[in-house]
C-alpha cells in the first residue's frame, strides 16, 4: 500500500499478539513503527501507566521523526473481577486502557500530520461480559467512548476510531467443531483480521470515517441466544 511509504505509526502493546502484527504489516507497508510496550522489544520499553515513561517516550519518537502518522492504542489492561480485584488492580487497568490512549493522543496531538488516524483497540467486552472481568471491562468501555470524545475535539484535524475485537487467537490455532461453528463467521478471527481494519482505518480510504467503532467478533454479538434453541443449551 503505497500510501503507508515513510508514515510514522506508533503502536501501544507492540511486542506481541494483535500489536506486534500490526507493526509488522504497516513495516511491510513501508511505514516505521515505534512501539512501547513493557515487553522487550526493538524500540522502547516501558510500562504505560507511568506518566514520566509516555512523555519520555513521545520525546524520543518525536525527537527522531518530527511527526505522528498514527496512533495505535492497543495494550491490553489488567483483568481482574470484583472479588479478587483491589483499588489498585482497578486503577492500574484504568490507567493502562483509558489514561495512557488520551495522554499519548494528548502528548502527539501538535505532531500530528495530515490525513493522521487514530485507532483505538477496544473489545467486545465494551458491550457484554464474562462473570470476574471488570477492570478490564470498564477500560474496554472506556476507551470506546475516549474514541467519540477524541473524534469530535480533534475534528477536521485527526480521525478517530476504535475497533472491538471478540476472540481473537494470537497463536493463530485453527480451531474446528463447536469453537468455531459457534461463530456465524465460521471460525476464530485471527490477529490479521484486526490489522486489515486498523491499516483500511488509518487509509485514505477511510476518509469519511471518524468517531466510529467497529466490532470484529465474527457476528457472536449479533445472535440471539436462548436455552433449547438453535442448538444453544444453558447448563446452571
Amino acid at each position: 500500500m503505497y500510501y503507508f511509504k515513510e508514515k510514522v505509526v506508533v503502536v501501544t502493546g507492540g511486542a506481541h499478539g494483535i500489536g506486534k502484527v500490526i507493526c509488522e504489516e504497516f513495516k511491510k507497508a513501508g511505514a516505521a513503527a515505534c512501539v512501547i510496550d513493557i515487553q522487550e522489544n526493538d524500540y522502547f520499553v516501558g510500562n504505560l501507566a507511568d506518566k514520566d515513561c509516555l512523555e519520555k517516550f513521545a520525546e524520543q519518537v518525536i525527537s527522531q521523526y518530527g511527526h505522528v502518522d498514527y496512533l495505535i492504542n492497543n495494550a491490553a489492561p489488567k483483568m481482574c473481577g470484583i472479588t479478587e480485584c483491589s483499588y489498585e488492580d482497578f486503577e492500574y487497568a484504568l490507567k493502562v486502557g483509558v489514561t495512557a490512549p488520551f495522554y499519548l493522543t494528548k502528548l502527539f496531538m501538535p505532531y500530528f500530520a495530515d490525513g493522521a488516524s487514530v485507532v483505538n483497540i477496544s473489545s467486545s467486552r465494551d458491550r457484554m461480559s464474562y462473570p470476574q472481568t471488570e477492570s478490564y471491562t470498564a477500560a474496554k468501555g472506556g476507551i470506546a467512548a475516549l474514541t467519540h470524545g477524541l473524534a469530535v475535539s480533534l475534528s477536521g484535524r485527526v480521525r478517530v476510531n476504535s475497533i472491538s475485537p471478540g476472540w481473537i487467537d494470537n497463536d493463530f490455532h485453527v480451531y474446528e467443531g463447536p469453537d468455531a461453528d459457534q461463530h456465524p463467521a465460521g471460525r476464530v478471527g485471527t490477529p490479521y483480521d484486526i490489522s486489515n481494519m486498523v491499516m483500511y482505518l488509518c487509509s485514505p480510504m477511510a476518509g469519511f470515517i471518524t468517531g466510529e467503532n467497529i466490532c470484529i467478533d465474527g457476528g457472536m454479538t449479533r445472535q440471539m441466544i436462548y436455552h433449547g434453541e438453535n442448538g444453544w443449551n444453558f447448563d446452571n
